[in-house]
């Protein structure tokens, strides 16, 4: 049984009223982005990241486009140490990229880290103690009075260091699980820092404001983070950044609330990879702002290709059903989705827009490089006719009429639910071809010829079966009538030429140029469809005409 009442609200909400930020609908542009995934999302590894690992996951943060990177706690370990060492001393830090290193408030650590910088083009050196009423009273034991005093003596030796280092420093402080603290009193921590540090419009100085724990509904800390903006010193030369984690599963509304708070700047990581249940993450982040029509400042164009390199550098899975990322986000097995899937395509397709409205897909899938045959229609026992007849259209060139759309998927779905798997394109098509596709056993056609009489036409149709030819002679008020009426007079059969459709295939590099889709019916109503393919129009017809009387009679 579950006991509820052990818990109870451990965070405090900031004094005062501080809701500017819920009259706000939208986010105006994008913040400035810092990665940790080198540090915060490396130590939450169940094998941290080799030197030659880190440094291919570095080269994808670059190719994305972060120009804020901590890359380590060089003071924390000999393998941090080296991994920045071989950044600065291999030239690999370019001259708009900024590499951030973090230190705890302690002169050893904080001496160390400033030896592994040196050489370094531009470094945020990057301060935390931790100013939580729980690590107060429980871990430390110290007063109000005497944590302050370790961060305003971390930021005394941090700006001490830089005077006497060669390099272009930045300075970050952050009060560690700023959540579980007054609001008054982590106001009171940075405001103390910044007197130290005093940023003007040479020296920005960043305030990080963590979500070490989240502890709060998102609305709480976006009051929290309007609280801090409003109250910070020197607040024209400060860049407000916020570093959430995910333990409630609302990392990204913190954030995106945070931003409409004031805040500047979001440490965070690809995926959300991180301790616990992990960082905020960036990749959804960004694509949220960019569905909005903002510009994120992060090239996720190739949104796949950085997922195998993080999986393969993390040894981590981004989950199926991750934001943007997953493998199955855009998939619509649901008949009626697929539909209105393929409507919305065909929709933007005829009206020229450029603007995305497309139903259940937020997001154009081919700017990530993604694409709509494999990664959006998706075919199983579940899916519908629209989706299948768009994914045949989209992906073979076939343009099948509605009613042969049905049949098809009647088709599919019983292979897919008999043999328990997803079809892809190619079952598809091989399901198609193999039910209605240029029948010719037992009935083939051997030739045709056609000539001219008023109101239609006559022809001449040579049909084989067994191996024996037999040539008839029909009219029509066309050439396909006058097929049409021969196969009667030789089969004896009887039906109505329902559907008759057919289109152009060149535009999609098929070997054949033009395609013919036929729906015969029966003395009882029922429908059959056939579909046929040749250089010639009228020969396309006859094989779909005699696809569909095939499956008439083995019916």
């Amino acid at each position: 049984m579950m006991d509820a009442s052990k818990y109870a609200v451990g965070y405090y909400p900031a004094p005062g009223r501080h809701l500017r930020w819920a009259e706000k609908d939208h986010i105006e542009k994008a913040p400035a982005w810092c990665s940790v995934d080198l540090r915060d999302g490396n130590q939450s590894l169940v094998i941290p990241m080799s030197l030659e690992e880190k440094l291919e996951f570095y080269q994808l943060l670059l190719k994305v486009g972060f120009q804020e990177i901590e890359v380590g706690f060089p003071a924390a370990s000999e393998t941090e140490y080296t991994f920045l060492r071989t950044l600065i001393e291999r030239d690999m830090i370019p001259p708009d990229v900024t590499v951030q290193v973090l230190a705890q408030c302690r002169e050893h650590i904080i001496r160390r880290t400033f030896e592994a910088c040196k050489g370094a083009p531009s470094a945020i050196i990057h301060i935390y103690n931790s100013v939580s009423v729980a690590q107060r009273e429980q871990v430390f034991q110290k007063s109000r009075a005497e944590i302050l005093q370790i961060a305003v003596d971390g930021a005394r030796l941090i700006k001490k260091l830089a005077a006497e280092y060669e390099g272009n420093f930045r300075f970050e402080y952050s009060p560690e699980s700023f959540t579980g603290a007054e609001p008054e009193y982590a106001l009171e921590v940075c405001n103390a820092v910044l007197d130290v540090l005093e940023p003007d419009s040479d020296n920005n100085v960043i305030i990080n404001l963590p979500v070490t724990v989240e502890m709060s509904l998102p609305h709480v800390y976006a009051s929290q983070i309007e609280y801090m903006s409003e109250n910070l010193k020197y607040r024209e030369h400060v860049t407000l950044s916020i570093h959430p984690h995910n333990d409630r599963g609302t990392g990204v509304a913190d954030t995106e609330l945070a931003l409409l708070a004031g805040a500047d700047r979001v440490e965070g990581t690809l995926f959300g990879n991180g301790e616990r249940t992990g960082n905020v993450d960036i990749v959804t982040l960004a694509m949220n702002l960019y569905s909005h029509g903002v510009d994120p400042g992060l090239d996720f164009s190739d949104l796949p290709a950085a997922v195998q390199t993080y999986e393969r550098c993390t040894r981590m899975r981004v989950y199926e059903r991750s934001p943007y990322a997953g493998a199955l986000v855009f998939a619509a097995f649901s008949g009626s989705h697929q539909d209105a899937i393929a409507k919305g395509m065909r929709w933007r397709e005829e009206k020229g827009l450029h603007r995305w409205t497309v139903p259940y897909i937020p997001i154009d899938p081919q700017d990530i490089h993604r694409t709509y045959d494999a990664d959006v229609i998706r075919v199983n026992s579940q899916s519908g006719k629209g989706g299948i007849g768009y994914l045949l259209e989209q992906s073979c060139g076939y343009v099948l009429p509605a009613g042969m759309r049905e049949d098809l998927s009647y088709r599919c779905k019983a292979v897919s639910d008999h043999e328990h798997r997803e079809l892809k394109v190619s079952d598809v098509l091989e399901i198609f071809r193999s039910a209605y596709f240029n029948h010719d056993d037992p009935i083939s056609l051997s030739d045709m010829h056609f000539s001219q009489k008023k109101g239609g036409a006559r022809a001449e149709i040579v049909f084989a079966r067994g191996g024996v030819e037999t040539v008839m002679h029909a009219e029509g008020n066309g050439s396909l009538d006058a097929v049409s009426n021969a196969l009667k007079a030789y089969t004896g059969t009887q039906y109505k030429l329902r559907v008759y459709t057919e289109h152009s295939m060149q535009s999609h590099g098929s070997g054949s140029t033009a395609a013919a889709y036929i729906g015969l019916e029966d003395g009882q109503g029922r429908m059959f469809w056939g579909a046929g393919a040749d250089t010639d129009i009228i020969r396309a017809s006859a094989h779909a005409l005699l696809s569909a009387y095939d499956n008439m009679v083995r019916k």
